[in-house]
Order: structure tokens, then sequence, then C-alpha cells
């Protein structure tokens, strides 16, 4: 069964609100459709790496996010860049949240996979 999720919006207030409460930096570079707008955050660690995650439903219809860098997004933040770069051309509704962090703490309360 899939669960309900929360509008986008009010999605990515919380997230950045969690990231801010916690010492971190948290801006949205675009916003993107407030009810189901697609999302894209990227963490940098201000060392010049970085991680780039995405959503995704699980089989058991639960949403999980993706840590790109098996794809080979990252570590370096130019290709973070580069690719959230080329999301947001194909993509007009895509939310895209950059988290600054030293210690590199996505603040997703969301399981985080790798690909393999």
């Amino acid at each position: 069964m899939f669960e309900e999720r929360l509008p986008t919006k009010l999605w990515v207030e919380a997230l950045v609100r969690r990231a801010q409460l916690e010492g971190a930096s948290a801006f949205v570079l675009q916003r993107g459709d407030a009810e189901r707008g697609d999302i894209v955050v990227k963490v940098a660690d201000l060392r010049g790496e970085a991680r780039v995650y995405v959503p995704r439903t699980s089989m058991e219809g639960v949403r999980v996010f993706v840590d790109l860098e098996s794809q080979s997004v990252g570590p370096d933040e130019a290709s973070a860049d580069a690719y959230i770069q080329r999301v947001r051309t194909r993509d007009q509704d895509l939310w895209v949240i950059e988290i600054e962090d030293r210690e590199a703490r996505n603040f997703l309360t969301e399981p985080v996979e790798k690909l393999s």
C-alpha cells in the first residue's frame, strides 16, 4: 500500500528547518510544483565535496532517497552541480535544495539507499 505524501512545499520547508535547527545552512535554489514537484537534495561539505539525493518509491510503496554517488554523481561538487543542472533543464517542476554542512549530514527522515 502506498503511503500518503505531504505536499512537496511543506516537505521542503520541514527539511530546511531541520537543517537550520542543527546549525547547517539550507537553501531552496529552485521552487517546483507546490503539491507534487520532484526533489533533488544536494549536500555540500564546504570542502569541495557534495552528495546528491533523489526520491523514489520502493517496491513496498515507501518513499526512500537514493544517494547518487554510485552513479558517478559526486563526491566532487562540480559533478553534483552538473547533474543538477541537467535535471533542472528537463523538469520545470523540480525543487532543488542545497544543504551546506561541514559534517555532510542530509537531514532526511526517509531511508537512504545506495544504488548498486
